[in-house]
């Protein structure tokens, strides 16, 4: 058992918990790999990777409700992190409702992004 998987009191944490009751990072997803788009904090950065959403799928600003096989997005720039998704390899992108936050550091992109995979992709429903 690793540190990830006991609690402050080395018992076992409740599935995807850390010992300290914050979410973890989800485990690799097979075929779902993370991308990283573009590098360097100067500059916008994005990290991408495909999803299978459960049942109600993602709710958009543009479109409402995108279910199947889709792409997820979390961009990072100006101080700000954005998800954004789209049909698995369509043009457009649709940005998820409430789902756009100052982020202080961008060194928290890849977090942000292991999260945000860990609640959408649920293919298993």
């Amino acid at each position: 058992m690793t540190d990830a998987e006991k609690t402050a009191d080395g018992g076992p944490a409740a599935a995807g918990m850390t010992a300290d009751g914050t979410a973890e990072a989800p485990a690799a997803v097979p075929g779902a790999g993370m991308v990283a788009d573009s590098g360097g904090s100067a500059g916008p950065q994005s990290r991408t990777t495909d999803i299978v959403p459960g049942p109600g799928g993602v709710m958009t600003d543009e479109v409402g409700v995108v279910t199947g096989d889709l792409t997820l997005r979390t961009e990072y720039a100006d101080g700000k992190v954005t998800l954004r998704v789209q049909y698995k390899d369509a043009d457009e992108w649709y940005a998820v409702t409430g789902a756009s936050v100052k982020l202080a550091d961008p060194a928290g992109l890849d977090a942000v992004h292991d999260v945000a995979v860990g609640l959408l992709h649920r293919p298993e429903g």
